[in-house]
């Protein structure tokens, strides 16, 4: 089993430090600027959000400030790992099934369970609790 929390806190660590350089930016600007995937960008932000890091404005900007991210991905954080728990082990697509959640918010919650070192990845690319 692979950790998550090098690459995942990474990826956090990369929009942290854009952000606190340049101020408030789109998921685009951010993207653009780190070069990271949907993917990456979202476990990113989970991660940051359970740091209490980052919020997202009604403009669609993120920025570095106490996290208003909480009640959506923390919800979300919950749901996956109560499936974690009940299947052992799933990929994204059945926890999208089974949460019936869009997975950047499945993205976010696994960056979010990442940071509280409560999962960890499978060679068959499959997400376990610790």
């Amino acid at each position: 089993m692979r950790d998550l929390t090098t690459k995942f806190g990474q990826n956090a660590g990369e929009i942290w430090k854009l952000l606190n350089e340049k101020g408030p930016l789109t998921k685009k600007e951010i993207q653009e600027s780190t070069k990271q995937n949907d993917d990456d960008f979202f476990v990113g932000v989970g991660w940051l959000a359970r740091e209490d890091k980052i919020s997202l404005d009604e403009n669609n900007y993120y920025k570095l400030s106490s996290t208003n991210l909480t009640s959506k991905i923390g919800r979300t954080a919950g749901r996956i790992w109560r499936i974690l728990d009940i299947w052992d082990e799933a990929d994204i697509s059945t926890m999208r099934r089974l949460s019936e959640e869009e997975e950047s918010q499945i993205r976010s919650a696994l960056g979010w369970l990442a940071r509280e070192n409560k999962i960890s990845i499978n060679d068959k690319q499959k997400f376990n609790l610790k």
